[in-house]
């Protein structure tokens, strides 16, 4: 019994000692990647990509970057924040004019209390008591009265309890005046109340919001549907937006079970459709990031692409132009992120002018180069263990031999 005993341990010794070699001989693998430098200020940032955060740790804690010479160059990760604080200015409108040309319909605005100063907006606020309509509008600025300038074409829509009574602008407008223009209103709609509203923002910064159109496949099953999204290992999630030509209202779930009713639909000939869904900074860990579509009895749907929105990092150090600095990274637990004095003064550095960087192809460079360690003394101890071991043994099978012949 104590024979046994005594080979299974060697036994693992033995195993211990070629898995401790082997993980030597074998370290993590390295990626890396060229920066290209310019501009002439001092501090350059480069933007993160999701290629560099699939292959790192998912703490960036891997990064390396390193000058001409080989010599690690400090650096510190700035994450892009945003305040919530917002401040808001709201104009009431009035009705001054209304009519019917060539089978548009037309409704004029004035700003009702006209300030001493700019009018400033970025939205223009309608609401009504009408349901079940789908408009496509159009609509028009101006400062007199008589002179009319395009401002942008949009779609309003209030079908059960899903409405969009808003106008977003791509750019704040200083009009007094606004005209809307319906395509058709055989309905007679008409709106209670509209406003202009300016939204401020009190941000220093905003979240660096980037956008991919990442690889999928879709798979059906149990009257459900399967979103297979690729290369989103470790991304902070902002929000992922599905296209589609199909017609359909279905409930999209995430994998860390979050749901929202998504819907692409057409009401009189106007589309309206809501397909984005908000992933709350999910981070995923897995190669595949599943979202599933409730199909119910219904055929699945089409989808034609999904884009993904993610918030990034950039990592800031000191860099001139014309000189070559490459990123090193690779997937490795052992490691931990540096500490550099450059991160103690680093919201100095971001209120100064800053350059920003590329990056160059990602280079796979095959195995690290492993820590030269003499592992010498660990293999002549466990040869010395082992043969105590064995020639326990063997001096126990001739004492039962000797007591035999006895």
């Amino acid at each position: 019994m104590r024979t046994k005993a005594i080979s299974c341990l060697s036994l693992l010794i033995l195993i211990t000692m070629v898995t401790v070699l082997t993980a030597a001989a074998n370290p993590a693998a390295t990626f890396t990647a060229s920066l290209e430098i310019t501009g002439g200020n001092r501090y350059k940032a480069l933007r993160l990509t999701p290629e560099v955060y699939y292959s790192a740790n998912s703490d960036l804690s891997d990064l390396l970057l390193r000058d001409s010479g080989g010599e690690p160059v400090p650096y510190f990760i700035h994450t892009g924040y945003q305040t919530d604080s917002t401040s808001r200015e709201t104009h009431a409108m009035a009705l001054i004019n209304d009519y019917v040309k060539d089978d548009r319909f037309y409704f004029d605005y004035q700003v009702a209390v006209p300030p001493a100063g700019d009018v400033i907006a970025s939205s223009i606020v309608f609401s009504t008591h009408a349901n079940n309509f789908a408009k496509e509008v159009t609509l028009y600025g101006s400062y007199d009265n008589q002179h009319w300038q395009y401002v942008q074409a949009d779609r309003l829509y209030s079908i059960d309890d899903r409405a969009k009574l808003s106008i977003s602008f791509t750019q704040p407008q200083k009009y007094t005046y606004y005209r809307l223009e319906l395509a058709n209103n055989l309905e007679q709609i008409s709106f209670e109340t509209v406003t202009l509203v300016y939204d401020v923002a009190s941000t220093e910064e905003e979240y660096f919001v980037e956008s991919i159109r990442p690889g999928f496949t879709t798979r059906s099953h149990d009257k459900k549907t399967d979103i297979l999204i690729e290369g989103l290992q470790n991304l902070r999630l902002c929000d992922v937006t599905i296209y589609s030509d199909s017609m359909f209202m279905r409930t999209a779930i995430t994998p860390y079970g979050d749901r929202k009713e998504i819907y692409s639909l057409v009401f009189d000939g106007v589309p309206y459709a809501d397909t984005t869904m908000d992933l709350h900074r999910d981070t995923p860990q897995d190669a595949v990031y599943t979202i599933t579509i409730d199909d119910g009895d219904d055929k699945p749907i089409h989808i034609e692409t999904i884009t993904v929105q993610y918030y990034a990092d950039e990592i800031v150090f000191e860099g001139v132009a014309g000189e070559s600095y490459t990123l090193e990274f690779g997937r490795d637990p052992a490691k931990t992120a540096p500490v550099y004095d450059i991160a103690r003064y680093g919201t100095e550095i971001l209120k100064g002018e800053i350059d920003s960087v590329t990056m160059g192809e990602i280079i796979y460079t095959g195995a690290a180069s492993a820590p030269e360690r003499d592992y010498r003394t660990v293999f002549n101890i466990v040869i010395v263990v082992v043969a105590l071991l064995l020639g326990a043994v063997i001096l126990r099978k001739l004492r039962r031999k000797g007591e035999e012949t006895e």
